[in-house]
């Protein structure tokens, strides 16, 4: 038969076929004095065992032990494929959770599912289109730089942020942080800050003794660059004096 004939019979593809060549399993068989390879039964047989250890998740690299020595039970090879699949059902069942979280709280599927409820809430809260972006870009930068270890704490940060006391609290000030421009006054500023450090003062001391399990220091850089380009000059401004205020 040629390799159409065996590629229709096996429910193959004559490129995959080709492929097997290639890659050893599969040795190539003379051709005729037309030029085409000419199969037969044993190289049918031969290309459904192929299947149905592909079928179990064997790599091509593999089979030829087990196509080639009648000997061999595959057994260990068995073991270690069980192995590999009960991880990745393992690994998918943490993704199915995850996502299920996310759709709990209609969250982008790129914000760090622990930190999504709180930022529902405050998306809820009435954040503006471009506020809510940063919120959600600052967040998955913040979630990176903690890492796993860190990830509980900040949590815990966001929760007491979102607190329902505290809502109404971050929605005026993201509010009146949102309409600083050009027009912005000195004053503006400060009485800005003074309603920040008024509403969040005892939470930032709290979450800034130095008992965090991760250090942010040497990442400051990096929300700068970030707010480089999306805040415009009062209220970096703002960010810079209310930070200096803190630190005091």
């Amino acid at each position: 038969m040629h390799s159409g004939e065996l590629a229709h019979l096996a429910g193959v593809t004559v490129r995959a076929l080709r492929h097997y060549h290639q890659v050893g399993v599969l040795p190539e068989p003379e051709r005729r004095s037309n030029g085409y390879r000419s199969y037969d039964v044993h190289d049918l047989i031969r290309v459904l065992r192929i299947k149905r250890l592909a079928s179990l998740g064997v790599p091509l690299e593999r089979m030829p032990e087990l196509l080639d020595d009648a000997a061999s039970d595959g057994g260990g090879l068995l073991d270690e494929l069980d192995a590999e699949l009960a991880a990745q059902i393992d690994r998918l069942t943490e993704q199915r959770e995850l996502i299920a979280r996310l759709r709990i709280h209609d969250a982008p599927p790129d914000v760090p599912p622990e930190l999504a409820p709180f930022l529902a809430i405050f998306a809820a809260a009435g954040l503006s289109p471009g506020l809510a972006r940063i919120d959600r870009d600052q967040s998955v930068l913040l979630a990176h730089l903690v890492g796993e270890e860190g990830m509980p704490s900040l949590a815990k940060l966001y929760q007491r942020i979102s607190a329902t006391t505290l809502v109404p609290a971050v929605a005026g000030i993201a509010k009146r942080f949102d309409q600083l421009g050009p027009e912005s006054t000195q004053r503006d500023i400060d009485e800005l800050v003074d309603s920040f450090v008024e509403a969040f003062g005892p939470l930032v001391d709290e979450f800034s003794d130095g008992s965090e399990p991760y250090d942010l220091t040497g990442s400051a850089t990096l929300f700068d660059q970030y707010t480089a380009d999306v805040l415009n000059d009062q209220q970096r401004r703002t960010l810079a004096q209310l930070e200096a205020t803190l630190d005091k």
